[in-house]
């Protein structure tokens, strides 16, 4: 890829990333964790991933505003549309629709090429480690979900992620904690675990506190 096709795309990027938790920077540090992890795998096409990684989430803004959509879905037309508009042939510019439309950790769609599974496991670093927590924050704080919930006995509830009213601790058990054991590529998995401890760490000690909070309240009320 020169210079001047990655600018252009880069540029068509650019105007579509609003999403705090998924801007330019996540873009950015998805693409440098791609070409790291292509570095351990050969007969990588890094033209495609390239073009997909810089357009992953370029959909994010249509899902925003349409939460029955899927962003990867979308936006992979999106970028196939954009793709072929500059001139790319159609076979790489299907090759990056796939990439894009098989990155989804909740998806029903599985990467395929290596390609995809690269640009998936590069895109799931970002839920693991301190990155992942602070993005999870972000993003809650976005979309208005709690930091906790309490169920009726005043217990922090851990469980039942993709409800209606959802938490951070949540989120944390129902994906963050399982993004480990998701990997495809042996780079991937090397680069998360050593991020693994950092997040548990976080994460107990978050809980500990609140648990402790309301351990302390409960004594001060009853006296």
């Amino acid at each position: 890829m020169t210079k001047k096709e990655f600018a252009l795309i880069e540029a068509h990027m650019l105007q579509k990333m609003q999403d705090a938790a998924h801007d330019r920077h996540h873009v950015y540090r998805v693409l440098n964790a791609a070409l790291d992890i292509a570095n351990h795998v050969n007969g990588t096409d890094t033209d495609v991933l390239t073009a997909a990684c810089l357009l992953h989430d370029i959909g994010r803004e249509a899902q925003s505003a349409n939460l029955q959509l899927c962003h990867a879905q979308i936006g992979g037309e999106m970028a196939y549309d954009f793709l072929m508009s500059q001139g790319w042939p159609k076979p790489k510019a299907l090759h990056v629709r796939e990439c894009i439309t098989s990155h989804r950790y909740r998806g029903d769609n599985p990467p395929q090429s290596i390609e995809a599974k690269i640009l998936f496991d590069a895109d799931k670093l970002e839920a693991a480690g301190a990155i992942g927590i602070a993005r999870t924050l972000i993003y809650g704080g976005q979309v208005g979900e709690p930091l906790y919930i309490l169920d009726d006995d005043g217990n922090v509830v851990l469980d039942g992620g993709g409800a209606e009213i959802s938490s951070f601790f949540q989120e944390y058990n129902w994906k963050l904690k399982k993004v480990y054991g998701a990997f495809y590529t042996e780079r991937a998995k090397e680069i998360a675990k050593g991020r693994q401890k950092t997040a548990m760490d976080f994460y107990d000690g978050l809980l500990a506190e609140v648990r402790q909070n309301y351990g302390n309240a409960a004594n001060r009320l009853l006296k």
